[in-house]
Protein backbone atom coordinates (compact mmCIF):
# COMPACT_ATOMS: atom_id res chain seq x y z
CA UNK A 1 0.00 0.00 0.00
CA UNK A 2 1.30 3.44 -0.90
CA UNK A 3 1.42 5.82 2.10
CA UNK A 4 2.71 9.27 2.95
CA UNK A 5 5.88 9.36 5.03
CA UNK A 6 5.80 9.40 8.80
CA UNK A 7 7.84 12.63 8.75
CA UNK A 8 5.28 14.35 6.50
CA UNK A 9 2.41 13.21 8.71
CA UNK A 10 4.21 14.31 11.90
CA UNK A 11 4.89 17.76 10.45
CA UNK A 12 1.25 18.09 9.36
CA UNK A 13 -0.06 17.08 12.80
CA UNK A 14 2.44 19.16 14.85
CA UNK A 15 0.31 22.36 15.02
CA UNK A 16 -2.73 20.33 16.11
CA UNK A 17 -0.66 18.57 18.76
CA UNK A 18 0.50 21.94 20.08
CA UNK A 19 -3.12 23.13 20.34
CA UNK A 20 -4.07 20.00 22.29
CA UNK A 21 -1.03 20.39 24.56
CA UNK A 22 0.91 17.32 23.52
CA UNK A 23 4.17 16.59 21.76
CA UNK A 24 4.34 14.05 18.97
CA UNK A 25 7.19 11.73 19.90
CA UNK A 26 6.95 9.33 16.98
CA UNK A 27 4.75 8.55 13.99
CA UNK A 28 5.10 5.22 12.24
CA UNK A 29 3.26 2.80 10.03
CA UNK A 30 2.65 -0.54 11.72
CA UNK A 31 1.14 -3.83 10.60
CA UNK A 32 -2.34 -4.01 9.13
CA UNK A 33 -2.27 -0.44 7.77
CA UNK A 34 -2.17 1.12 11.24
CA UNK A 35 -0.87 4.66 11.60
CA UNK A 36 0.55 4.84 15.13
CA UNK A 37 1.07 8.25 16.70
CA UNK A 38 2.91 8.27 20.04
CA UNK A 39 2.49 11.36 22.19
CA UNK A 40 3.86 12.85 25.39
CA UNK A 41 2.76 15.74 27.59
CA UNK A 42 4.19 17.64 30.54
CA UNK A 43 1.64 16.23 33.00
CA UNK A 44 1.77 12.74 31.50
CA UNK A 45 -0.54 11.02 29.05
CA UNK A 46 -3.76 9.28 30.01
CA UNK A 47 -6.65 7.78 28.09
CA UNK A 48 -8.59 11.08 28.13
CA UNK A 49 -5.68 12.97 26.54
CA UNK A 50 -5.15 10.24 23.93
CA UNK A 51 -8.83 10.41 22.99
CA UNK A 52 -8.75 14.22 22.85
CA UNK A 53 -5.75 14.13 20.50
CA UNK A 54 -7.30 11.34 18.40
CA UNK A 55 -10.50 13.35 17.91
CA UNK A 56 -8.52 16.50 17.06
CA UNK A 57 -6.45 14.82 14.31
CA UNK A 58 -9.07 12.50 12.85
CA UNK A 59 -10.66 15.05 10.48
CA UNK A 60 -7.42 16.74 9.41
CA UNK A 61 -5.89 13.32 8.65
CA UNK A 62 -8.82 12.57 6.34
CA UNK A 63 -7.99 15.80 4.50
CA UNK A 64 -4.30 14.86 4.30
CA UNK A 65 -5.27 11.39 3.01
CA UNK A 66 -2.11 9.59 4.19
CA UNK A 67 -3.02 6.36 2.35
CA UNK A 68 -4.22 7.89 -0.93
CA UNK A 69 -7.77 6.63 -0.40
CA UNK A 70 -7.02 3.23 1.15
CA UNK A 71 -8.46 2.24 4.53
CA UNK A 72 -6.24 2.56 7.60
CA UNK A 73 -6.53 2.54 11.38
CA UNK A 74 -5.37 5.46 13.53
CA UNK A 75 -3.81 4.55 16.86
CA UNK A 76 -2.87 7.28 19.37
CA UNK A 77 -1.07 6.31 22.56
CA UNK A 78 1.49 7.33 25.13
CA UNK A 79 5.12 6.95 24.19
CA UNK A 80 5.58 5.09 27.49
CA UNK A 81 7.67 5.69 30.58
CA UNK A 82 10.66 3.78 29.25
CA UNK A 83 10.77 5.35 25.80
CA UNK A 84 14.28 6.03 24.56
CA UNK A 85 15.55 9.60 24.43
CA UNK A 86 15.89 10.50 20.76
CA UNK A 87 16.49 14.24 20.76
CA UNK A 88 18.39 16.81 22.81
CA UNK A 89 15.00 18.06 23.97
CA UNK A 90 14.31 14.61 25.49
CA UNK A 91 17.49 14.85 27.55
CA UNK A 92 16.86 18.46 28.59
CA UNK A 93 13.33 17.58 29.75
CA UNK A 94 14.70 14.99 32.18
CA UNK A 95 17.65 16.82 33.77
CA UNK A 96 17.74 16.00 37.48
CA UNK A 97 15.97 12.67 37.02
CA UNK A 98 17.31 9.12 37.30
CA UNK A 99 18.27 7.63 33.94
CA UNK A 100 19.79 4.48 32.54
CA UNK A 101 22.42 4.59 29.83
CA UNK A 102 23.09 1.59 27.57
CA UNK A 103 26.27 1.67 25.49
CA UNK A 104 27.36 -0.12 22.33
CA UNK A 105 30.68 -1.03 23.98
CA UNK A 106 31.96 -0.88 27.56
CA UNK A 107 32.97 2.52 28.93
CA UNK A 108 34.15 3.00 32.50
CA UNK A 109 34.13 -0.80 32.81
CA UNK A 110 30.52 -1.49 31.77
CA UNK A 111 27.94 -1.21 28.98
CA UNK A 112 25.18 -0.20 31.41
CA UNK A 113 25.19 2.80 33.75
CA UNK A 114 22.54 4.55 35.83
CA UNK A 115 22.44 7.78 37.72
CA UNK A 116 21.08 11.32 37.75
CA UNK A 117 21.07 13.18 34.45
CA UNK A 118 23.09 16.37 34.82
CA UNK A 119 22.95 17.69 31.28
CA UNK A 120 23.78 17.36 27.61
CA UNK A 121 26.18 19.34 25.49
CA UNK A 122 29.20 19.15 23.24
CA UNK A 123 28.10 15.76 21.92
CA UNK A 124 27.92 14.08 25.32
CA UNK A 125 25.53 13.31 28.15
CA UNK A 126 26.65 14.03 31.72
CA UNK A 127 25.39 11.72 34.47
CA UNK A 128 26.11 11.58 38.20
CA UNK A 129 26.70 7.85 38.80
CA UNK A 130 27.51 6.02 42.03
CA UNK A 131 31.19 6.32 41.02
CA UNK A 132 30.98 10.07 40.34
CA UNK A 133 30.27 12.32 37.40
CA UNK A 134 30.62 10.63 34.00
CA UNK A 135 30.36 11.91 30.44
CA UNK A 136 28.98 9.57 27.78
CA UNK A 137 29.50 10.51 24.10
CA UNK A 138 26.17 10.42 22.24
CA UNK A 139 27.55 8.24 19.45
CA UNK A 140 28.42 5.55 22.02
CA UNK A 141 24.91 5.42 23.54
CA UNK A 142 22.66 2.68 22.17
CA UNK A 143 19.75 3.65 24.42
CA UNK A 144 19.08 6.22 27.13
CA UNK A 145 15.81 6.41 29.04
CA UNK A 146 14.30 7.11 32.43
CA UNK A 147 15.22 4.62 35.15
CA UNK A 148 12.09 2.88 36.31
CA UNK A 149 12.53 1.83 39.91
CA UNK A 150 10.20 -0.85 41.17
Amino acid sequence: MKVKSAAEIAAYLAPIAEEVGVEIVEVKWERNNTLAVYIDAAGGVDLVLCEKFHRAVDGPLDELDPTFGAAYTLSCSSAGLDRPFKTEKDYLRHIGEKVEIHLFAPLFGAKYHEGTLLGIGEGAVKVETAAGEASFPLEKISKACLLIEV
